[in-house]
């Protein structure tokens, strides 16, 4: 009886563990298959742990850059905000002479009419005298093309005494307009002298003109031959007194725009694009880091060098292709100086950016070329006189100092191209001090970094 009780404790005790086992293999068929993390496979409003960690980091950065990009907004762009928005009423600190050859009733009338200008949107006038000018108008126009003044009037000799003589002449022949001569370069800088400098400048001589002419209408009027003059001469009554505006410099070569200004930006642009590419080349192929300290220092300093040589080359023939007139004052050797101006203009600002990336990395790069541009355009652009104290740094930068010798090699404006070299000399000089100790650094870390990871092996092994 024991031997069948236990037989039947068993096989009761088998059936509940097979109805158990039954069981979980019914519970475990039921549950749905485990879902699988893989990428390309998730909606943008997902909820799973990676999607919304993923989506976390993506907005923190998306609003990180919009941090960043006000930042350069108001630290960078306002640079050239600044420099344009208030050259306008700064246009006194342009000079201009008035010389009166004359002598007579017109030289004090219109010497007067611009002496009296007081105005910060108007050049400032000053009266010089004529003894100043020994051989007459061709000196004052020396003067201008030496930059002394922005603009030049004179009152040419013998204009009253012509004008008096021409009425009771009856000199229908008799040409108003030789009396006044204005004399500009546009050449120097093309932006302000279509602007305030040319409407300033005709505004007064017109204004002045017809203001004698009414005071001059009023003399003739008494005249019992006036008559006679209005059919022999009606010029001499209507308007007795004109000017003839000579630009002695005209900016006649409109190539030459992206020669002086917005090519220059694309010189920088070139320059930051062989600094990228020389990176990549040094970190993809190995070779940087391969090098010693002296070594690596030494070809990121000469070899971009050479390569610039190279690229300005094919920039400087580019404006040669489209009848850029390099010619004009130092004949065929004005292409020569221009594609070494602008080799060593590439050295300044290529190397500039060859030093910071050391330093700031691809990553932040990004901020000193816009720092770069802009500091470059704004004192470019319109005379540094024009624009705030502050802008005098201007002189010194690259890109004014490229403008000014093309200017001199296609316009024949005032030459200082030997200090224009030394200017852009002087930049490669501190790129090659920069350049050293920022490497020295950055060599420093990598090799601590190396150094750790050693030893990290070392203890795994």
């Amino acid at each position: 009886m024991a031997r069948d009780s236990e037989k039947r404790y068993n096989s009761k005790n088998s059936v509940v563990a097979s109805d158990s086992t039954t069981n979980d293999l019914r519970h475990t068929t039921s549950l749905p298959p485990p879902i699988r993390d893989e990428p390309f496979s998730h909606g943008f409003f997902d909820r799973d742990e990676g999607t919304v960690k993923a989506r976390r980091e993506w907005l923190k950065m998306s609003f990180a850059s919009v941090l960043v990009l006000w930042f350069i907004i108001w630290a960078f762009l306002s640079i050239y905000w600044a420099a344009l928005g208030r050259s306008s009423t700064n246009i006194h600190n342009l000079t201009g002479y008035v010389v009166d050859f004359d002598g007579g009733e017109i030289g004090r009338a219109v010497t007067q009419a611009f002496t009296s200008i007081h105005s910060p949107e108007q050049m400032s006038w000053l009266a010089i005298d004529p003894g100043q000018f020994p051989n007459g108008p061709s000196d004052v126009e020396a003067a201008l093309l030496d930059d002394r003044c922005w603009a030049a009037v004179t009152i040419n000799p013998g204009a009253t005494n012509n004008l008096t003589a021409a009425i009771n002449e009856h000199n229908g022949s008799y040409n108003t307009s030789v009396a006044l001569t204005a004399y500009i370069t546009t050449a120097r800088s093309e932006n302000i002298y279509r602007g305030p400098i040319s409407t300033g400048l005709t505004s007064v001589l017109t204004s002045v003109a017809k203001t004698y002419s009414l005071n001059m209408a009023k003399q003739l009027a008494s005249r019992t031959d006036l008559s006679t003059l209005l059919t022999a001469a009606p010029l001499l009554v209507t308007q007795p007194l004109g000017f003839v505006l000579n630009d002695l410099r005209p900016f006649d070569v409109p190539v030459a725009s992206a020669v002086d200004y917005v090519g220059l930006i694309y010189l920088l642009i070139l320059s930051f694009f062989m600094t990228n590419q020389l990176l990549a080349a040094y970190t993809q192929s190995g070779f940087g880091r391969r090098l010693k300290l002296r070594s690596l220092i030494l070809i990121r300093l000469l070899w971009p060098t050479i390569l610039y040589l190279l690229v300005s080359l094919m920039y400087s023939l580019l404006s040669l292709a489209f009848g850029v007139p390099f010619g004009r004052k130092y004949g065929q050797a004005g292409f020569v100086i221009y594609w070494m101006m602008s080799w060593v203009g590439m050295m300044a600002l290529g190397l500039a950016l060859e030093s910071m990336i050391t330093i700031l990395t691809v990553k932040f790069i990004a901020l000193f070329l816009i720092l770069w541009i802009i500091a470059n355009v704004s004192v470019a652009f319109y005379p540094i006189e024009v624009l705030p104290a502050v802008f005098r740094f201007g002189y010194a930068m690259p890109f004014y100092n490229v403008s000014k010798t093309v200017r001199t090699i296609v316009f024949d404006t005032k030459n200082q191209v030997g200090l224009n070299f030394g200017i852009q000399l002087s930049w490669v000089v501190v790129s090659c001090i920069t350049l050293p100790f920022f490497q020295w650094f950055v060599r420093r870390q990598e090799v601590e970094a190396w150094r750790k990871s050693q030893i990290q092996q070392q203890e795994k092994a």
